[in-house]
């Protein structure tokens, strides 16, 4: 995610500063081991205050936070008053984790308009924490005109003066607010949560429960819809009413089916457990509002907010498994792949969250490129517990990476015998995946049957349509249906650029270059990074008599870092061009020669040979289920759309 900071240093150069690199050895001291690139990276001497103040938004900029709070801080040596450096450096501070030190800066700018929220917000946690519970109250503005900040300030303020004994007025001023349609979801939460630490059972029940009756409101904030299950869940069990508690939990599985904290609880409850509440102080409650706003604003772009609530959160609420587990996402989407890991470690043993956070610690693990670790952590998983599909789903996800498909066709085969011979729709994947596996060991027929058992669970599922439809085409079998499927596809997910990639070169594969040439120019807009899509296009452009664009595409394929195998075939074409036959078109001619041996299109240069295998590069790794993929499927934040 990152580029190399050395590098981009050098346009200080350009600007007229002067920037040296420490960590360079003295004359002759030739006995001492050199200084690494990277060493030398992290060792910036700054002579004045623009590199220093560069290079903090360089890494502010790759989200490289521990580098922006050291460069932030050595920018205000050179300029002490800079207020724009005092907010960025606050802002960095808070994002990653350390709290204490921006409640300083936090005092100093309480009053500075731009960053007055979330100075006086970092100040409110910080009186919370202290339970100077009525200063924390005077310190935010419920009145605020923005309804994401008058809803949290409103909350926070409510879950104040509870810790100083106003829990009814609290409640009260919860129920008072009027705004959007999203509101009602963490209104009723934190009413029923509140009334809940007050032992008002009877109005936390109904709550809890209106809240569950209306799942398209909890769509807004799903996170807080299942904290909602599960509090209902467990204040049930705790009164001994297990049907009640199970039928809450039920319906927590029809909103996000699957997920695994809810299995977990399941299953506690089903023993007899009883689940403590999971919001019983104003420290708690308060830590709960900014988790309940940071996991629904959980989204691109958003990341520097939802990272400082989740922040505020893990201040008061340091045990908390849920805003760990989120907050460990956040990180790892960021790329801080070694913070997120300390972050699933912290979870505790005892929280229904710890599975979770086990399985994105060794999806983790392969993402830092530590794959034989990832295998034994997730294979340890499943033998703890073989009736945990996503168990199975991370696992397979490693050794696809490894392109390890013996044990990849096993492990998916596996899981499917575990889930018994009635496979409801949420299982698709699993069947999706052993028939990838099979179609890489070519074993089609196997493979054929898992993607048609698939689609029999989830029809019109536009990858397995994809795969499925491609493959048919890439061995001259089935061709009509074939392009039904993929056109199908495309129309499901039109700005998918796998997608529309397997269209044009579906299109290449039969022969039909002008509409291989078009498909493929959409491909690159939505992909236009992607090498073996650029190189698809320099392959059609070449078949159209377009030469010189065929050139500029295998250039930018070459570019982008084309994985290792494509390589030297777009080499080979730079300098030789396309050799071989130009008409593509199949031998079957209405697509129903079903035999054993389908057989092959006419190979054109650009076929995609290299493994033997059917699906171009591009659909295998749209379609196979790598770690980001499975991290969805784990759900680490409960969902109800469908993937």
């Amino acid at each position: 995610m990152r580029r190399n900071l050395t590098a981009r240093f050098a346009a200080s150069v350009a600007l007229g500063v002067i920037l040296t690199l420490g960590g360079a050895m003295a004359p002759g001291a030739s006995q001492a081991v050199a200084a690494t690139a990277q060493e030398q990276e992290t060792q910036p001497n700054f002579l004045g205050f623009a590199g220093a103040y560069l290079a903090a938004r360089t890494a502010d900029v790759d989200n490289d936070t521990s580098r922006a709070i050291e460069f932030y801080g050595k920018a205000l040596e050179f300029d002490p008053k800079n207020i724009e450096v005092k907010q960025r450096l606050m802002v960095a501070l808070f994002s990653g984790g350390r709290f204490s030190e921006g409640a300083v800066l936090a005092r100093e700018l309480k009053d500075d308009p731009a960053v007055a929220q979330v100075s006086r917000l970092a100040l409110m946690v910080e009186a919370i924490s202290k339970r100077e519970y009525r200063k924390a109250a005077s310190l935010l503005d419920s009145d605020d005109s923005n309804p994401i900040d008058r809803l949290l300030n409103t909350l926070m303020k409510a879950w104040a003066q509870f810790g100083y004994g106003e829990g009814e007025a609290a409640i009260a001023s919860i129920q008072a607010l009027e705004g959007p349609p999203w509101y009602p979801v963490f209104i009723r939460y934190h009413a029923g949560a509140m009334a809940q630490a007050m032992g008002k059972k009877a109005e936390a029940r109904k709550q809890f429960t209106d809240l569950i009756a209306d799942p398209q409101s909890g769509a807004a904030a799903p996170d807080t819809y299942i904290r909602a299950v599960m509090a209902l869940a467990g204040l049930e069990a705790r009164e001994g009413n297990k049907r009640a508690a199970l039928d809450a939990l039920a319906a927590g599985e029809e909103f996000s089916p699957g997920y695994a904290p809810l299995a977990a609880l399941q299953q506690r409850i089903e023993s007899d457990g009883k689940p403590e509440p999971g919001v019983m102080t104003a420290q708690q409650g308060t830590a709960a509002v900014l988790f309940t706003l940071g996991s629904a604003l959980n989204r691109e772009g958003a990341e520097e907010t939802v990272a400082v609530y989740l922040q505020f959160a893990r201040t008061l609420d340091p045990q908390n498994a849920a805003t760990l587990v989120i907050l460990g996402g956040l990180t790892e989407r960021l790329g801080k792949l070694e913070e997120a890991i300390k972050l699933y470690e912290a979870v505790p043993d005892t929280s229904p969250m710890r599975r979770v956070s086990e399985l994105q610690l060794g999806l983790a693990l392969a993402d830092l490129g530590r794959n034989g670790e990832a295998k034994d952590h997730l294979k340890a998983l499943i033998e703890s517990d073989p009736r945990d599909i996503r168990s199975y789903l991370a696992y397979g996800s490693v050794l696809s990476q490894d392109k390890d498909y013996v044990e990849m066709a096993l492990t998916y085969e596996t899981a499917i015998s575990v889930i018994g011979p009635v496979p409801t729709r949420n299982d698709w994947n699993l069947f999706f995946q052993a028939g990838i596996a099979n179609e890489r060991l070519k074993q089609w027929p196997k493979a054929e049957a898992h993607f048609k058992r698939a689609l029999e669970l989830y029809p019109d599922q536009p990858q397995v349509m994809n795969y499925l439809g491609y493959s048919w085409i890439d061995m001259n079998i089935n061709l009509e249906e074939g392009m039904d499927l993929i056109r199908a596809a495309v129309d499901l997910r039109p700005n998918d650029g796998y997608i529309v990639d397997s269209l044009g070169w579906a299109h290449y594969r039969l022969g039909q270059y002008d509409d291989a040439v078009r498909e493929l120019e959409r491909a690159v807009e939505l992909k236009p990074a992607d090498p073996t899509i650029n190189d698809h296009l320099g392959d059609a452009y070449w078949r159209v008599g377009r030469e010189l664009e065929a050139t500029f595409q295998w250039k930018r394929a070459l570019s982008n870092e084309p994985p290792e195998d494509l390589l030297p075939e777009i080499e080979r074409k730079l300098k030789e061009g396309l050799t071989g036959a130009t008409n593509a078109v199949p031998a079957t001619a209405n697509g129903t020669d079903q035999g054993s041996e389908p057989a092959e299109l006419e190979d054109g240069a650009g076929a995609d040979k290299k493994s033997g295998l059917a699906p171009a590069e591009t659909l295998k790794r749209q379609a196979s289920l790598d770690t980001q993929t499975c991290k969805a499927a784990i759900a680490t934040s409960p969902c109800n759309a469908e993937n």
